[in-house]
């Protein structure tokens, strides 16, 4: 299976990275997750309970970051193990880059490989499953960042600017009128 997207992150490059790097917004965001947990330098432990058609299962899941460039890039290891209904492994590849002010676009390549009974059920209906978590996740994920990072306020313009008129003639016209008190 491989699924290759982007998806615009209403926060800066940084804070992408930041959000991608805690626990807490991970698992408030992965659809179905349990727990994560650090295991190690760049390693992790996941449960996620996740259905894909018939099958139900709860996967306990090895994670490894690679390949580090902060705030750009890394490569995701992984291994999932379900019991009966099968297992998941591959890579995803992620990077980020800047968009318009304020916004970060990021990137991700999966290639995946399942077996078990989740071979069983067909790859149509694992990559539909496959992207409607993605889908899912990030959804998610951009709630969670807005609440970790509300967008700023606009700042109001001073009363006196924002009536006088641009230029020189009107910095002549606000000063005649501080003069004059009109």
């Amino acid at each position: 299976m491989e699924l290759n997207s982007q998806q615009a992150l209403r926060v800066t490059q940084q804070q992408a990275w930041d959000a991608l790097n805690d626990l807490e917004i991970l698992r408030r965001a992965i659809p179905g997750c349990e727990t994560i947990t650090l295991d190690g330098d760049n390693r992790f432990q996941v449960v996620v309970a996740a259905s894909v058609g018939p099958v139900k299962a709860k996967f306990r899941s090895k994670l490894q970051l690679q390949d580090i460039d902060a705030p750009n890039s890394y490569t995701m290891q992984f291994d999932g193990q379900g019991g009966a209904a099968g297992f998941g492994k591959g890579t995803a590849k992620v990077r980020l880059e800047p968009g318009e002010p304020g916004v970060t676009i990021l990137h991700y390549q999966v290639t995946a490989q399942v077996g078990g009974k989740l071979a069983q059920v067909g790859s149509r209906l694992v990559d539909m499953a496959a992207q409607k978590m993605a889908r899912d996740f990030f959804e998610n994920f951009d709630k969670v960042l807005l609440e970790v990072y509300p967008p700023a306020e606009p700042a109001a313009p001073a009363p006196e600017a924002a009536a006088a008129p641009a230029g020189l003639f009107g910095r002549i016209m606000a000063a005649l009128r501080r003069l004059f008190g009109g």
